[in-house]
């Protein structure tokens, strides 16, 4: 849970200190814009302090790692998908994201450190702890991190311990190990499909290589 708390805290420093103008860059995500991205952000936020107060009875279905799974790649059809542009553009200048984001995201911070770790929260028709429902979420913030930087170099970069968590996740969700001289963000943007990997990388992914890219969702 202090995980999550330090990828999201990180997360939406790097959106506030995003300079306007930058907002109309591309962001990670294939067709969003960094405006686009951020406005993503503040549904999953609103996801957080929904699922948090969505208590289930049954026992778990999932945990931080099976909670994610492989999924097609995006195809820009997906109907909320072609909503967030529409959505992000309704904001008129990036400051009202800003504020948005800031506001539903520190009351989802604030949610995730009250919240009981071992309580049972229902979402996407599944079941699972607090504790592993705030854990997959690092996976989601560490790599819209990646994606929101990618054509902003002074941007911070996010947390180390969020980055080697995330690439464990992913060798787990994909049951087997990225290299060794991978660097925990290579592995994160060759696995996920955001870079695709040199012909030097492609060598010592081997038979790894066409399983790639890991889509995650």
């Amino acid at each position: 849970m202090d995980l999550f708390s330090r990828s999201w805290t990180a997360l939406r420093t790097a959106v506030a200190e995003v300079p306007d103008e930058d907002f109309e860059r591309p962001s990670g995500c294939t067709g969003w814009l960094v405006r686009d991205l951020v406005c993503h952000l503040v549904i999953g936020a609103q996801d957080v302090l929904i699922t948090l107060v969505t208590p289930a009875e049954s026992e778990p279905t999932v945990d931080a790692v099976t909670y994610w799974g492989i999924v097609e790649p995006p195809t820009g059809e997906d109907p909320l998908d072609a909503l967030i542009p529409r959505l992000a553009a309704a904001y008129g200048e990036p400051r009202w994201l800003k504020f948005h984001l800031d506001d539903v995201g520190s009351a989802a911070g604030r949610a995730a450190q009250l919240a009981d770790p071992a309580a049972r929260v229902s979402t996407r028709d599944e079941v699972l702890t607090v504790g592993d429902f705030l854990s997959a979420y690092v996976l989601e913030w560490t790599l819209h991190h990646l994606d929101l930087i990618t054509h902003l170099p002074s941007a911070a970069q996010p947390p180390a311990e969020a980055l080697a968590a995330v690439r464990a996740t992913l060798e787990k969700i994909a049951g087997t190990p990225f290299p060794a001289s991978f660097s925990d963000t290579d592995a994160l943007l060759v696995g996920t499909g955001r870079r695709t990997p040199t012909d030097e990388e492609k060598a010592a992914l081997g038979d790894f290589a066409a399983r790639l890219p890991l889509v995650v969702g």
